[in-house]
């Protein structure tokens, strides 16, 4: 017996000896692994944003460790000073590691990570301010309140505390934004005046919101009513919540007003990112960010011209098939679709309730036909809801946000029910696709659920040329799996598709070639026949997110060029299934590592 202590003390030494050694790698020195390196920036970087960890969901068992519930993010230029820092600091010692020390999968890793960090190093010196943190789709006024009623928890007292103690925090957190936006002030960068004039009415909408309809609270109440607490406990929690609102929420909403108001004057009278200083250096950066090419901002846009030309040509072909007639003008007819009062829901009281269960059961009728192309679906299911009211006017028409890690809440298509025009049936399904299944939850939740990727993998490193890419790729693929119902429905795959095609020509025009906002509405609409509602979201959204708009239909061709040259080459013993699995189990990597996958691929088949 006194052996089997005496041996249980010695192995509890040796293994807390081991462990104090293994931190003291990973966090005080260089790490061993290349994996463990990547690891812990990226663990540094989570710590770092309480946002993230929230939205992961995994670590909130912890909080009794790490507070993160209690705290929001606040980046101000001293933030963005140590950020810069820090970023040099990564990239000197991932150069130390030599590659002949390194695993296959982990040179891809930093080969990516080198990838990311010049880039982020290149913006941070070069164009520190060239970026809107005020804009109409993405602004902190938007994005911290989504956060708040759609992420934030409140499966206690205590996270329902953490809320109310990150309410306390808005203050803070948009001062300093209001740093930010002092500095851009000072090197004359200042947006649109359609900017100014979007956020200023969200931002005079969310303060004119009656005390128990402030979504805030509203979303607060429903969900600690289902905690079933007592009536006092329950009227103090309300009490601490309107006295955050009111001494930090409005004051913090006042703010930007304020600013957003006095500054208005000065708003950019252009629209492109050319007018900014050294607006084509930085919009040539931001194209490679988003494509991870180094396509220049000219070739994109006759890739672009191109690919309007070919769609457009099987969209008149299959307008002939249905009567219409030789030299039709696609956009034309397009238009009048979204005007046919048959592809159209009747405006009533429980319209969106009707359009939400039709997006669901797209949903669920794809899941299942989908199974034959892959060797694997997500464990996560996936729910539709309408974007929230106090965004939809400005948000696109549709987006998505993954599920948490542990489970406790899924993945989200958000369907923008703001217009009906916004919803013709016709483009219901082609908008699930890219949504849902096969789309961005098929790929997001997939990459999430796979425990073989390093942590870097996994969460540290992701790109719309490849998720978006992926997105518009699954498009196509449902229209190949015969997911569409009718030409019709084809039609609506197409359209979408042409509409990003159509991004790599409004994009490049506005911020390289100059074009004004109402020449780029004026041929998106005249090529896709989309509506006036869409056509003004969409060239706003590009205006304030210059280049990644590119990234869909640059993404998309690769993965079709790629499975073309692996038909080509395997012949016989190709398999879709292998395809997709060469694609969707490396993370969301640049497209130039996708090549090389799909290389490794062949070779091994």
């Amino acid at each position: 017996m006194k052996f089997f202590f005496k041996w249980v003390g010695y192995s509890f030494a040796i293994a807390l000896t081991l462990g104090t050694m293994f931190f003291i790698n990973l966090f005080l020195m260089k790490p061993f692994s290349l994996d463990h390196y990547l690891a812990k920036e990226l663990i540094l970087e989570m710590i770092d944003s309480p946002e993230s960890l929230t939205y992961i969901g995994i670590v909130d068992g912890f909080n009794w460790v790490t507070g993160h519930q209690s705290k929001i993010s606040i980046t101000g230029i001293k933030e963005i000073e140590e950020d810069l820092i820090g970023a040099k600091e990564s990239l000197s010692l991932l150069l130390s590691y030599k590659d002949t020390t390194l695993t296959d999968q982990q040179k891809i890793s930093k080969e990516i990570a080198i990838f990311d960090l010049h880039n982020f190093i290149e913006e941070a010196e070069k164009f520190p301010f060239h970026t809107f943190p005020l804009n109409q789709i993405g602004g902190i006024h938007l994005n911290i309140v989504e956060f708040m009623t759609d992420i934030h928890p409140i499966r206690s007292v205590k996270e329902a505390r953490a809320y109310i103690d990150r309410l306390s925090l808005f203050n803070d957190s948009f001062k300093a934004t209001l740093e930010i936006l002092e500095e851009q002030r000072k090197n004359g960068i200042f947006p649109p005046k359609f900017v100014f004039e979007h956020v200023i009415r969200q931002l005079e909408d969310f303060l004119k919101y009656e005390n128990d309809l402030n979504p805030l609270k509203e979303v607060f109440i429903r969900k600690i009513e289902k905690l079933g607490l007592e009536q006092e406990l329950f009227k103090e929690l309300l009490l601490e919540l309107d006295l955050a609102i009111q001494q930090s929420v409005k004051p913090s909403f006042n703010i930007f007003l304020g600013f957003m108001k006095e500054t208005l004057k000065h708003a950019n009278v252009h629209h492109g990112v050319w007018s900014l200083p050294n607006g084509d250096d930085f919009y040539a950066l931001r194209l490679k960010v988003y494509t991870t090419t180094n396509y220049s901002a000219e070739e994109i846009h006759n890739i672009g011209l191109n690919e309007v030309e070919r769609i457009t040509a099987r969209m008149e072909k299959i307008f002939l098939q249905l009567g219409y007639g030789q030299n039709v003008n696609v956009g034309q007819l397009m238009n009048e679709l979204n005007e046919d009062t048959k592809f159209l829901y009747k405006d009533t009281p429980d319209r969106k309730q009707l359009v939400l269960q039709d997006y669901s059961d797209i949903v669920e009728e794809t899941w299942a036909k989908t199974l034959d192309y892959f060797h694997k679906l997500p464990k996560s299911k996936v729910e539709v809801r309408s974007v929230p009211e106090y965004s939809e006017q400005n948000q696109a028409g549709g987006y998505y946000m993954s599920p948490a890690l542990d489970g406790s809440r899924p993945g989200v298509f958000y369907a923008n029910l703001y217009d009906i025009k916004q919803t013709p049936t016709y483009s219901m399904r082609t908008l699930a696709f890219h949504e849902a299944i096969p789309g961005h939850h098929l790929q997001v939740a997939l990459n999430l659920e796979n425990e073989d990727l390093s942590l870097y993998r996994r969460f540290g490193y992701g790109t719309s040329a490849f998720s978006e890419g992926w997105a518009l790729y699954a498009e196509r693929l449902s229209l190949e799996i015969g997911l569409a119902k009718s030409p019709y429905d084809e039609l609506g795959i197409l359209q979408s598709e042409l509409f990003r095609a159509v991004r790599l020509v409004v994009d490049t025009g506005i911020h390289f070639k100059r074009w004004t906002r109402e020449e780029a509405m004026k041929y998106m609409k005249e090529i896709t026949g989309m509506s006036d509602t869409e056509v003004t979201t969409e060239i706003e959204r590009y205006i304030v997110w210059p280049g990644q708009a590119c990234s869909y239909k640059v993404g998309m061709l690769k993965i079709l060029e790629l499975r073309e040259k692996a038909k080509h080459s395997l012949g016989n013993s190709f398999d879709i299934r292998d395809f997709h699995s060469a694609i969707l189990e490396h993370g969301e990597p640049p497209l130039f590592i996708v090549e090389e996958l799909v290389n490794q691929m062949i070779i091994q088949k």
